[in-house]
């Protein structure tokens, strides 16, 4: 089976005086059958753009697109299969003999 990998947008945190986004928080879960893993954190951004868009145009579409772009969005989900394979593919157990 394939692994699919779902990236939301669970929060963003922005300015008052112009709705400028500064923070964008984000959870991205990888399945495969049985096995998933996920990873969540936060993308910090400033006010170096020409291309500003105001907060109401804003959709969560363009929003995963930066947070990919500002981590990877090849090297997130390499991680989080590389979790999934280790689940599959276990190179330690723990237990006792007895």
């Amino acid at each position: 089976m394939a692994t699919t990998y779902n990236w939301q947008i669970v929060q963003m945190d922005r300015l008052t005086s112009d709705g400028f986004v500064v923070t964008v928080h984000y959870n991205v879960s990888a399945t495969d059958g049985d096995y998933s893993a996920s990873t969540y954190g936060t993308c910090g951004y400033t006010q170096e753009s020409e291309t500003f868009v105001p907060y109401d145009d804003l959709t969560q579409e363009m929003v995963v697109g930066w947070v990919q772009t500002s981590l990877g969005k090849d090297t997130v989900e390499a991680s989080l299969q590389s979790q999934i394979d280790a689940q599959k593919n276990p190179v330690q157990q723990s237990g006792l003999p007895w």
